[in-house]
């Protein structure tokens, strides 16, 4: 059998992660033809087609879809390999690929990225914000090196770091600042406005309140933190966000911001990697200065 390639394993993962040769060729910076010939002799070596092609997409055949999970095993090897030569410099340097999710990011990031520049100052710093359950996926697949999001995840292949504890606040109109701090019980029976599905920051929202998640909410929810402030100052009602988005969010917005009593809503803020990085010891250092970043 002919010997693959790194190359061929490379397109073959684009090719199935966008199912389609024209944006796989354009996610790999190489004309589609070139994409298509490796993909070819591809196949011809293995003697197996790894894809269904059709006139718009593609899609993974049986033995393509167990091929892809050895092949991401492969490539994320083939990262590890690099990040061992990395650990072998005192000081952080090359690729640095970091997940955040979009709760956190327009926020936290800007100090952390200062703070990352200026200890390391050959970092070349890669940020993806996405939700939790995409950054896992990514993480564990290899094509992130760690990730700033709420705890806890109990995933025995990932390494997670307490940093700090944030309390949640309570934003609503303006008019509203010299009203009592309403309790989780009495937000029950107000109009309530969340994120929508798949972001975590709804869900311990919903847990403060005691509130189910399949009780129906249509129109209650918002895209980003910024859209649910917006909707409370035009008086749609009231909402919880973290508090290190209150200096961002609430400034243009005719809205009042509450504290609420013990006890007080809350998350924690933490770091997670894979167990198997050999970027581990130098992601605890990250790890302090995104914890700095995050208690100042």
């Amino acid at each position: 059998m002919k010997n693959l390639t790194l190359r061929q394993l490379r397109y073959f993962e684009a090719v199935a992660k966008h199912t389609h040769f024209g944006r796989a060729a354009e996610a790999c910076a190489v004309s589609q033809p070139a994409l298509s010939v490796q993909i070819k002799e591809l196949e011809e070596t293995l003697g197996q087609a790894l894809f269904e092609r059709t006139a718009r997409k593609v899609r993974l055949t049986g033995f393509g879809e167990e091929f892809a999970k050895r092949v991401r095993e492969i490539l994320r090897a083939v990262e590890e390999l690099g990040e061992l030569a990395r650990t072998s410099r005192d000081a952080l340097a090359g690729r640095l690929r970091m997940g955040i999710i979009p709760t956190m990011a327009p926020y936290l990031l800007p100090s952390v990225i200062q703070r990352l520049t200026r200890a390391f100052p050959g970092l070349d710093l890669h940020v993806r914000e996405t939700l939790t359950t995409g950054l896992l996926h990514e993480l564990k697949d290899g094509r992130l090196d760690a990730a700033i999001l709420a705890l806890p995840i109990s995933d025995p292949a990932l390494t997670e770091v307490d940093l700090f504890t944030e309390d949640f606040v309570l934003v609503r109109a303006g008019a509203d600042w010299d009203k009592p701090v309403p309790s989780s019980e009495s937000l029950r029976e107000m109009r309530l406005l969340l994120l929508e599905e798949g972001h975590c920051f709804r869900d311990q929202a919903l847990s403060f309140c005691s509130i189910q998640t399949a009780i129906p909410r249509e129109g209650l929810d918002g895209s980003s933190l910024s859209t649910l402030v917006q909707m409370v100052g035009a008086g749609i009602g009231v909402t919880l966000i973290p508090e290190m988005a209150v200096p961002v969010e609430t400034k243009s917005a005719d809205v009042s911001v509450a504290r609420f009593d013990h006890p007080r809503p809350f998350r924690r803020v933490g770091m997670v990697w894979r167990r198997s990085s050999p970027l581990a010891p130098q992601l605890r250092k990250v790890a302090e200065i995104v914890q700095q970043a995050g208690q100042t």
